[in-house]
This record gives structure tokens, C-alpha cells and sequence, in this order.
């Protein structure tokens, strides 16, 4: 089984607008999720250089940018990737 891959923008930028909320999810995601997630902390995603990507702060689900990210819309993310067997 795959892992869903869950990468988190902690460059100024998106920390500054919220990303240091986000830093939760290194504990929430594995415990409420067990293996099926990896969760890792990125220096810079490189996606607020694009206007097309949205807003700071930023996550990935595998490939999904999540922009104005939230530890809600994270799990909310991995979860309709699970429901959708896209493991």
C-alpha cells in the first residue's frame, strides 16, 4: 500500500501566514491515520511564486496544493483520498 504523501510549507512566507499552525499535523496525521499517511516539513514548496497556486500557507496531499492551508483542510484532504482509494 502506498503511503499518502503529506508535505508542509514552513518557508517565511507561508509560517508567517499560518504554517505554524499546520506543524500539528506531524503528530495529528499519524496518530488518527497510523501508516497510511507520511507527513514531512518543507524548507520552501516554492508555490507562492506562482499566483496561480492561491494563497500562503501552502500544503501537498500527494499532489493536490491545498493552498490557505489548515489543519482542517489537510485531514480533509487525506481523508477523501483514502475514501476515494487513492492510497
Amino acid at each position: 500500500m502506498n503511503k499518502i504523501k503529506v508535505k508542509l510549507c514552513m518557508g517565511t512566507t507561508c509560517f508567517v501566514m499560518g504554517a505554524s499552525e499546520l506543524q500539528e499535523l506531524v503528530d495529528i496525521l499519524p496518530e488518527k491515520f497510523g501508516d497510511k499517511v507520511e507527513v514531512q516539513c518543507a524548507t520552501c514548496l516554492d508555490l507562492c511564486s506562482s499566483s496561480s497556486e492561491g494563497q500562503a500557507p501552502y500544503a501537498m496531499v500527494d499532489y493536490t496544493v491545498i493552498s490557505k492551508a489548515t489543519v482542517e483542510s489537510v485531514i480533509n484532504e487525506v481523508e477523501r483520498k483514502l475514501k476515494n482509494g487513492q492510497e
